[in-house]
């Protein structure tokens, strides 16, 4: 008697799928952004915030950034204490 660890296993013959690229060559590649779906906001300075840290995640290829780094953006736009 073998146990299921102990089986052997047939071999796995699939090949890796990269998610990552496009299906087609013709389709555009989407920036995943967190703030550019949403309404204009009635305040500019909200609006460049948004677009500052929108840009600092492309440039970074950040999904998510911390506190600190939302902060260090905030700095770049001239921001201070």
């Amino acid at each position: 008697m073998q146990f299921p660890a102990q089986q052997e296993k047939e071999p796995v013959t699939n090949k890796f799928v990269n998610r990552r690229e496009s299906v087609t060559e013709d389709a555009p590649k989407a920036e995943r952004r967190q703030f550019s779906d949403e309404r204009k906001s009635d305040r500019p300075e909200v609006d460049e915030l948004a677009t500052a840290i929108d840009d600092y995640k492309v440039r970074n290829r950040r999904r998510f950034i911390t506190f600190e780094e939302i902060y260090d953006v905030m700095v770049s736009l001239g921001y201070h204490k």
